[in-house]
């Protein structure tokens, strides 16, 4: 059973999707069932992944990948941030050189925020 808002990523060809609509049945890909990317909270790499949030002058929201600024290089980097509040979701796509953060538009107090890393998966702050 899939769940709205999990990643799946194929072991073959890397393709990742987003699941909109809940369903039964097996995800896949390359003929092979689609891995399910558990959302990580707790950061054990010396690379800091874990979403870290502050508030703009504005009210909107900066997130920043890592208590220190993860790397962005051509072999290792974050490939998007997103935050969801009020049902909504929005992301930055990133590519090697971009800095690590992604600033949203958003008032609400109760948001998520992921972020993505191309070889350490999924990363997950609740807020």
């Amino acid at each position: 059973m899939t769940k709205k808002n999990q990643i799946y990523k194929c072991p073959i060809c890397e393709n990742i999707i987003k699941v909109v609509h809940e369903a039964s049945g097996t995800l896949v890909c390359c003929d092979k069932p689609m891995l399910h990317m558990a959302e990580n909270t707790e950061d054990a790499a010396i690379e800091k992944h874990v979403p870290v949030v502050e508030r703009t002058e504005t009210g909107g929201l900066l997130i920043r990948v890592g208590a220190v600024d993860h790397p962005m290089e051509a072999d290792h980097y974050i490939e998007w941030i997103e935050v969801t509040a009020n049902s909504k979701t929005c992301r930055k796509n990133l590519k090697p050189g971009d800095n690590p953060e992604a600033r949203f538009c958003t008032k609400s107090d109760t948001f998520s925020v992921r972020a993505y890393c191309n070889l350490h998966g999924l990363w997950k702050n609740n807020k």
